[in-house]
């Protein structure tokens, strides 16, 4: 997706601050999902579309590090079930 679309020449740390920007946009969805108040010249998308960019750069961050996301992801359910959880 990033090659198509020109964006593969975006540094780790630019993927990771638009990564911070998209997060807040899926809270702001939220918000609107909840029936929060937004600001209403805000342009959000539904909590699925904003989660969707989420993952989107998660991913570019992830090939940046050379980073196997399924892999990682069994590997931290894996210490993370050795954890307490409290609530």
């Amino acid at each position: 997706m990033e090659k198509e679309r020109n964006f593969s020449h975006s540094t780790i740390i630019e993927q990771a601050l638009k990564l911070a920007e998209e997060t807040g946009e899926v809270c702001k969805a939220v918000r609107k999902h909840s029936s929060l108040s937004i600001d209403p010249t805000s342009m959000t998308g539904s909590i699925g579309e904003e989660l969707a960019d989420v993952l989107i750069y998660v991913a570019a961050i992830a090939n940046r590090a050379g980073v196997d996301l399924a892999e990682a992801l069994r590997a931290k359910e894996r210490v993370n079930e050795t954890r307490s959880w409290t609530t």
